[in-house]
C-alpha cells in the first residue's frame, strides 16, 4: 500500500516493466480493475481507486459485477471533479443494459451519468492516438466477453526506399507514392475472464510485451473441464502452453478466493518451469 495517496479507498498493486506501469487488483468474484497510466487506458471497473479517476478510457471485458460495478461511481466522480466525460468500451451485447443501469443511478443519485458508452465486437479497432490503437478479440466466458490489445504503431520507410536521399523520398511522397508502411508492436494484452481458447484463438495475446490475464484455479483436484465450462483457466493450462508465451511479462491474477496467497505462491513456485516463472508476476 502507498500511504501517500490522498484517498486510499481501494487497494492496488503496482509493477513497472519496460517503461510501462501496471496498476490494479483482481480477485475472482470480488473485484477486478487495472490500468496502464502511460497509455491512458484502464481495464474493468470492479472497483475504482480514487487515483484511477484521471484515466479517461476504460475497456470492460464483460458485465459481471466484479468487473463493472464501479462504473457509475467512476463516472460520477469525474463529473464531480469537472473532468471531461470518459469513454467506456463494453461488449456490444451489453451496451443497452449498461446505459439503462446508468440512467437508474442517475435517477437515484440525482447526478448526471455522463459518459460515452461504446459497444465493441471482435475485430474492431479503436484509435487512442496517432501512435496507439486497440484491437478487440473474442474471449470465452459465461456472458459476452472481449479481450483487448494495445498496439504501438509507427510508419516505417518501405524497404525498397531505404538508402534513397531525403529529397528523392520527398518527391515520391509529393507525387502520391506511398513510401511508408505501418508497423505494429503489441504492448499490452488484457484478457479479462476467459478459458484458454481466448488466448489460443488470438496469437497476439502470446506476443504482447505485457500480458494481463487470469489464473483462477491452481489445485489439481479442481477439474479443468468444469473450469473451462465457466470461462476460467487452471494452472495446468499455463504449464501446457509454457513454450508459447513470448511475452516479456505475464501478470497473473483473478485467483479464486478459495486460496490463501501463501498457497498460491507455494504451488506456483513448485510447478512453474524456470523460464515461465521468470516472466510471471503473481498479483496476490
Amino acid at each position: 500500500m502507498n500511504h501517500d495517496r490522498p484517498v486510499d479507498n481501494a487497494p492496488y498493486l503496482t509493477h513497472h516493466h519496460g517503461g510501462l506501469t501496471v496498476e490494479g487488483w483482481s480477485r475472482a468474484a470480488v473485484q477486478s480493475y487495472w490500468r496502464v497510466p502511460e497509455l491512458k487506458v484502464g481495464f474493468d471497473l470492479g472497483a475504482q481507486p480514487w487515483d484511477f479517476m484521471g484515466t479517461p478510457n476504460w475497456f470492460v471485458s464483460h458485465a459481471h459485477l466484479d468487473h463493472i460495478a464501479a462504473l457509475p461511481v467512476y463516472v460520477a466522480r469525474r463529473r464531480m471533479m469537472k473532468m471531461e466525460p470518459p469513454t467506456i468500451f463494453v461488449p456490444s451485447e451489453a451496451v443497452d443494459d449498461v446505459k439503462r443501469l446508468m440512467m437508474v443511478f442517475q435517477r437515484l443519485d440525482r447526478g448526471r451519468q455522463t459518459a460515452h458508452i461504446e459497444g465493441v465486437d471482435p475485430g474492431d479497432e479503436i484509435d487512442l492516438s496517432r501512435e496507439l490503437v486497440v484491437t478487440v478479440f473474442a474471449t470465452t466466458h459465461t456472458v459476452p466477453s472481449r479481450g483487448f490489445v494495445v498496439w504501438d504503431r509507427r510508419q516505417k520507410l518501405k524497404d525498397e526506399y531505404l538508402g534513397l536521399p531525403g529529397e528523392k523520398i520527398r518527391d515520391l511522397r509529393m507525387a502520391g507514392t506511398p513510401v511508408t508502411r505501418e508497423v505494429r508492436l503489441p504492448l499490452v494484452c488484457y484478457t479479462g475472464d476467459t478459458s484458454p481458447a481466448g488466448l489460443d484463438d488470438y496469437p497476439a495475446a502470446y506476443e504482447a510485451k505485457i500480458l494481463i490475464t487470469e489464473l483462477s484455479f491452481i489445485r489439481a483436484a479442481h477439474r479443468r473441464e468444469k473450469i473451462h465450462k465457466y470461462g476460467h483457466m487452471h494452472l495446468d493450462d499455463f504449464l501446457e502452453r509454457a513454450d508459447r508465451f513470448r511475452n516479456e511479462l505475464i501478470v497473473a491474477g483473478h485467483f479464486s478466493t478459495r486460496y490463501h496467497p501463501t498457497e498460491i505462491q507455494r504451488v506456483l513456485d513448485r510447478k512453474l518451469p524456470a523460464a515461465l516463472k521468470a516472466k510471471m508476476k503473481l498479483w496476490i
